[in-house]
């Protein structure tokens, strides 16, 4: 595996270019994506506990990185849960990782949803963060249609160490985001 696409992209051109358009005095003004979290609820696996399991392997599957169960903080009796129950699986991705996960979600597995217009530029959360769902694992080209037994939704959230949304708007732009334009 070599040096990610996108690393060297941000590297050579975003970085240089989002200096001089949101004027920074410094390079190191320019925000950088610090993350990318990979979060996905599996209520159902109260029921059926091999849910988590097949969450896991398809979740390590399109990241190139090994997904952990996440438990229940507390008992809810309403939707028979227990604490400590596994009831989701999440993964987080630095360095490499993260550009070639990012790079492969821009141009490989955004453009195979279904009806896909563009991200809605509201999934900013006032600190610079990015966060989007996707209601099916099965736009990532790693999972195979026929060996899943449940479609399932997922939040990808892409933390930058940004100030505004704004700046982080003009980084994933830079990035290739498709973003729906402002009108």
């Amino acid at each position: 595996m070599g040096f990610p696409r996108l690393k060297k992209k941000y590297i050579d051109e975003i970085s240089p270019a989002l200096m001089e358009k949101l004027q920074y005095k410094s390079i190191m003004q320019v925000p950088k994506i610090k993350k990318i979290s990979i979060n996905q609820g599996l209520g159902a696996a109260v029921n059926d506990k091999k849910l988590i399991q097949a969450g896991v392997d398809e979740l390590t599957l399109i990241t190139g990185q090994k997904a952990v169960a996440t438990k229940a903080k507390k008992s809810i009796s309403n939707f028979k849960l227990r604490e400590d129950l596994p009831i989701g699986v999440k993964v987080t991705l630095r360095g490499d990782m993260m550009y070639e996960f990012l790079d492969r979600l821009i141009s490989v597995s955004l453009p195979r949803v279904r009806d896909f217009r563009g991200l809605n530029n509201k999934g900013f959360d006032g600190n610079g963060n990015y966060t989007l769902g996707v209601k099916e694992q099965i736009i990532f080209p790693e999972i195979s249609i026929d060996k899943i037994n449940k479609v399932t939704g997922m939040n990808i959230t892409i933390v930058i160490d940004s100030n505004t949304d704004k700046e982080s708007y003009e980084l994933l732009k830079a990035f290739g985001m498709p973003f729906i334009s402002k009108n």
